[in-house]
């Protein structure tokens, strides 16, 4: 498709001042990409600009369009820092010209980009755990910063000093670490652990069976309570989302998901557009272990998602639902956004004094708001598709009425 150069010229004039050097027949694409992905006008003209300035300079130096990769770019981006003021974006603007000469096959794919000992190690770690157990790719990345720690410290640089590791390394990482995090978390460092060392062995690097060496960190199954908002705090919560703009829009569906319906964080930054089935009223979940699920979509919550297409979202090639209001207009890169915006929402509600001010706060409400209602555990499991029964006997906990009437009563007390 061809886009004419007054389809995005700025309010002064057109651009044919810019279609100057070698990047000359390159500068309408490049200008479409930035209008297609969201960018504003005034930042498409200083774009274009700053690959115009880039056109000359690759003339001066008598650089062929061919031979552009990073370090071109890299080069004419600290000669320019020398005769003005570098601005912000810069980098990235000419990072989106290298990406539309590329997918025309007008320079080569980029390089691949040298990997330290470690990234090495834990690349190839990352594809045992994707091949041979199946892991998906958010589980693999939870190992990762374990595995880099771990070699970082012993200086592995080669798979020939594997063979150094003892069970006395394996411990002494551990005791070294685990009181850096909560409970819970130093058991998952435990658990990358295990799995990084199950995978020296499985490969031949390690003889020794040192992951069951890798100390247990205690921690007694249903010893906490749920954290969880009232009705009436979740209420104040979506209330003061901002329904006038688009980000409060997008916000507000995303927090009608997470408290009505209990989803998790990963599941809402990972819907796409093709998961909804609008005239059964139904929305399928790709929820943990790569269960995928259909719920039915409750009006009130697809009323704020259809308010928010017609009237929030970007214009976007993404099929992903929930957009960045940024540009590019993509879906969100991981669910700590999510977890952003429920952490957001609470903070401007003026909800204080929980330890996790996230997503899951919400999944929390509704389990409890539903056990006081008078659902079953059974029930509540089934809504929030837990695969254990266990995982949903948290909630029982939080029925205190109940508790009272099945607790026996203390020795020569009067009930």
């Amino acid at each position: 498709m061809t886009m004419t150069t007054s389809e995005h010229s700025s309010p002064a004039g057109c651009m044919q001042h810019h279609h100057v050097g070698p990047l000359s027949i390159y500068i309408d694409r490049y200008a479409f990409r930035l209008v297609k992905e969201g960018y504003r006008q005034s930042s498409v003209w200083r774009y274009s600009r700053l690959t115009a300035d880039f056109s000359l300079w690759l003339e001066l130096y008598r650089i062929d369009v061919c031979d552009l990769d990073e370090k071109v770019v890299a080069r004419y981006l600290a000669d320019r820092a020398n005769q003005r003021s570098r601005q912000s974006g810069d980098r990235a603007a000419l990072k989106k010209l290298l990406e539309v000469l590329r997918d025309v096959d007008v320079i080569a794919p980029q390089a691949p980009t040298e990997l330290s000992a470690c990234e090495r190690h834990f690349a190839d770690f990352a594809d045992y755990l994707a091949r041979e157990l199946g892991l998906v790719p958010g589980t693999i990345a939870s190992h990762r910063s374990t595995v880099r720690l771990f070699l970082q410290e012993e200086g592995v640089l080669s798979t020939g000093d594997f063979t150094r590791l003892d069970q006395a390394v394996v411990i002494g990482f551990v005791e070294r670490h685990a009181n850096d995090h909560s409970p819970g978390a130093t058991r998952h460092m435990c658990s990358s652990l295990r799995a990084f060392l199950r995978y020296l062995r499985w490969n031949g690097w390690i003889t020794l069976d040192l992951a069951g060496s890798v100390p247990t960190v205690r921690r007694w199954r249903q010893a906490t309570l749920p954290t969880y908002l009232s009705a009436e705090q979740v209420q104040q919560v979506l209330d003061g989302c901002n329904r006038q703009c688009a980000v409060g829009r997008r916000d507000f569906a995303i927090l009608m998901l997470l408290a009505r319906l209990g989803l998790r964080a990963n599941e809402v930054a990972t819907l796409t557009l093709d998961d909804f089935d609008w005239r059964s009223g139904q929305v399928l979940i790709n929820g943990k272990g790569r269960q995928r699920t259909p719920m039915p979509l409750p009006r009130d919550i697809g009323t704020a998602i259809t308010d928010y297409l017609r009237d929030g979202r970007p214009k976007s090639d993404s099929r992903r639902l929930f957009l960045r209001d940024a540009v590019p207009h993509v879906g969100f890169a991981t669910p700590g956004s999510i977890f952003k915006v429920a952490n957001s929402a609470l903070r401007r509600a003026g909800i204080k004094g929980f330890a996790h001010m996230g997503a899951h706060l919400f999944r929390h409400s509704l389990a409890t708001e539903l056990l006081r209602a008078g659902a079953s555990l059974t029930e509540i499991g089934q809504l929030l598709r837990h695969r254990h029964h266990d995982t949903t006997r948290l909630y029982a906990k939080v029925d205190i009425d109940m508790l009272r009437r099945v607790s026996p009563g203390w020795p020569g007390d009067v009930r």
